[in-house]
């Protein structure tokens, strides 16, 4: 399926699915007439004698080089070539294509200066299914993620490597074998194509919407963990949070009460509570897990914004001054991806609290001092088997390392480019943690998952009436067919990650 998209009006549903499904995407023919006609202005001006940024000078520390015209074209090929120095593993290629998305989705405004062209081949490459080897380490997200929008724009032009259909093949045999003619870079073609925050927007993106589903997986599972430790209901009463108002506590609430309306555990406590008070990490599940839907949704609307947005430069601007729509060409700052390592910081401290009060969860409902007449360790003959005893300590050592790695990046700086780019914004590697952290937390809310099913299961199986609500069972049978009760000791890291998978 491809996706004929405008520039500027993709909503956060659109890049979901784009990147959910890896959908290939092409531009609305509408944008075209003003991406050819700042290309134009590009080109007449490239012929000037007056010195402008990136087009007829040198780059970075060495802007003040003029070059002259006959060599316009060549410094944008060895600007290319000299930025691929990414170091690391490749990026997965769904974020590949995510990033070749945004990267036309920026140069379809028509304030780049490069040419259609330039857009057909990214497109063509997305139909193709080609996708760069972006190393993934390399970018301070400053003047760009330019190392690594290097890296993808050399198979533009023949160099570099690409993953094709299961191959890793040279740039230049890539293109031969889907038939297109390596593209020739013209003035500022190259420039524009590594300024801007598109990897750095794409690691972002892909950690929000990995994030979004363990959110709403610690939903259900923290539902199953309540029931399976007899927990009371009372603290997601809906007047207790509209008292306070936060919109991501009130709908947390909800979901849980509806998850676990008609429960049979919990209408056999209802008229006498067996504890005055639960756990925080049951009793505050909507105030914590709330609190961090709601940091999600906060950096969602940053990167909706900023997968809209022009962020290389200079910049063409289609000014409104005169009838005639005067064009100027001005350089700024749009390349710094601070508002993207905002955003990845406090997506990186809504997934560390999740998994911080799962842990706790999972290691209530395997202590018989706190789980309410369950077993040690949530099995039979406790002491000859172990249970989930090491599952728990897997979990704490997952929310360890998240809750260390979760620590910000965005106020960390360093000088670089013989301090011209003496501030930068770490947005990449802060983005780029987060598929670190949400394989972790899909992790640990999986070992929630089997440890509140074992729990359940052992209350039905004490007392066949015990049993879970309509909308908890379907989970139940979901997992079920995946992981089976555990009844005595077995290796457990298959079923570990059966359940990540689930979630």
């Amino acid at each position: 399926m491809s996706f004929n998209v405008t520039p500027g009006k993709l909503s956060l549903n659109d890049l979901s699915q784009i990147y959910w499904e890896s959908h290939s995407v092409t531009l609305s023919p509408d944008v075209k007439k003003n991406v050819e006609k700042a290309a134009a202005f590009v080109q007449d001006i490239a012929k000037s004698d007056t010195p402008i940024y990136g087009i007829n000078t040198g780059f970075g520390k060495l802007s003040s080089i003029r070059i002259p015209a006959e060599k316009t074209d060549l410094i944008q090929r060895n600007l290319i070539l000299s930025h691929c120095c990414g170091v690391g593993d490749p990026l997965p290629e769904k974020i590949v294509f995510l990033v070749m998305v945004l990267k036309i989705l920026s140069l379809g405004r028509g304030a780049s200066g490069v040419r259609w062209k330039v857009i057909e081949q990214i497109e063509f490459l997305l139909q193709k299914r080609v996708s760069p080897i972006i190393p993934s380490q390399g970018s301070v997200g400053a003047s760009g993620d330019l190392a690594p929008l290097a890296h993808m724009t050399a198979v533009l032009i023949g160099e570099g490597q690409a993953l094709y259909k299961g191959q890793i093949l040279s740039g230049a045999k890539v293109l031969k074998k889907i038939n297109r003619k390596p593209l020739v870079l013209k003035a500022k073609e190259g420039l524009a194509m590594i300024n801007g925050t598109q990897v750095s927007t794409a690691l972002a993106l892909a950690g929000l919407f990995e994030g979004w589903r363990s959110a709403l997986g610690s939903l259900i599972t923290g539902a199953l963990s309540t029931d399976a430790s007899m927990g009371s209901t009372d603290p997601f009463n809906t007047e207790i949070q509209n008292l306070r108002g936060h919109q991501g506590q009130i709908e947390v609430a909800k979901t849980l009460q509806i998850l676990m309306e008609d429960s049979k555990i919990r209408e056999s406590h209802l008229d006498e509570d067996i504890r005055v008070q639960d756990p925080y990490c049951i009793r505050c599940q909507p105030q914590v897990n709330g609190a961090c839907i709601d940091l999600l949704r906060q950096a969602a609307k940053t990167l909706t914004i900023e997968a809209n947005a022009v962020t290389d430069n200079p910049l063409i601007i289609h000014a409104l001054e005169t009838k005639e729509m005067e064009m100027k060409i001005i350089s700024g700052g749009n390349f710094h991806a601070e508002p993207i390592a905002f955003a990845a910081d406090q997506i990186a401290l809504a997934l560390s609290e999740i998994g911080a009060i799962s842990q706790r969860r999972i290691a209530l409902l395997v202590d018989p001092k706190l789980n309410f007449g369950l077993p040690p360790f949530l099995v039979s003959h406790a002491g000859v088997n172990s249970g989930f005893m090491v599952a728990e300590i897997t979990s704490a050592a997952l929310m360890s390392e998240n809750k260390h790695i979760a620590n910000p990046c965005s106020t960390d700086s360093t000088p670089t480019s013989a301090d011209q780019e003496d501030h930068v914004s770490m947005a990449t590697h802060a983005a780029r943690r987060l598929l670190t952290m949400n394989e972790n937390l899909s992790q640990i809310i999986g070992i929630e998952l089997i440890t509140a099913a074992q729990g359940i299961d052992l209350r039905k199986e004490s007392l066949k009436t015990l049993t879970t609500s309509p909308n908890l069972n379907k989970v139940l049978k979901k997992l079920r067919s995946k992981v089976s009760f555990l009844k005595g000791d077995r290796i457990l890291n298959q079923d570990l990650q059966n359940a990540s998978t689930l979630i």
